[in-house]
């Protein structure tokens, strides 16, 4: 399975809960257990925005899955070089954290995030790449077709979005 890191936890002096959105089971929490030590298999590989395969053991009564393996497919480096594409890609994270149910797969949310982080990645944002990547994250889960804008659909549906839009919308105008 493929996911991308979204969030990290500190759940211990040597451990994390990471959260992910991966292409087989969507929105997934996993504990990596020993991942601050300092001879951890986990160390630099978690890092956020990076996608990665992933090897998991499945819990049978809890959310938070056992991180097994890890190993990087991209890093997407050049996003954390540049605060404002940082801070887009911080907001799409938070946007599909925010509009995602855990354990329900949407494989084209999947590839919407790695192709939103691919742009990211080499090309300065500007207020369409937002209003962009929110136009088809309305489409895939279902708020598309009228005519409101794409963040009033996600206001209205979910009641919120990321504080952090207003700010960059204001520095992309």
């Amino acid at each position: 399975m493929h996911g991308v890191l979204l969030r990290r936890i500190r759940f211990s002096d040597t451990s994390l809960i990471i959260t992910w959105f991966t292409d087989a089971r969507g929105k997934i929490k996993t504990m990596a257990k020993g991942a601050l030590r300092p001879k951890s298999p986990f160390l630099g590989k978690l890092d956020l925005f990076f996608n990665c395969d992933l090897l998991l053991s499945l819990a049978r009564k809890s959310e938070i899955h056992t991180l097994r393996e890890v190993s990087i497919l991209q890093t997407f480096d050049r996003i954390r070089q540049n605060y404002v594409n940082t801070a887009v890609a911080s907001y799409f994270v938070e946007l599909i954290e925010e509009v995602t149910e855990p354990d329900h797969p949407v494989t084209e949310i999947y590839s919407l995030l790695l192709r939103a982080f691919g742009y990211l990645d080499s090309s300065a944002p500007n207020a369409k790449t937002i209003t962009f990547f929110e136009s088809e994250l309305c489409k895939y889960i279902g708020l598309q077709g009228s005519r409101e804008s794409a963040a009033e659909r996600i206001l209205e549906a979910f009641g919120r979005l990321p504080r952090s839009r207003g700010e960059l919308m204001g520095m992309l105008q």
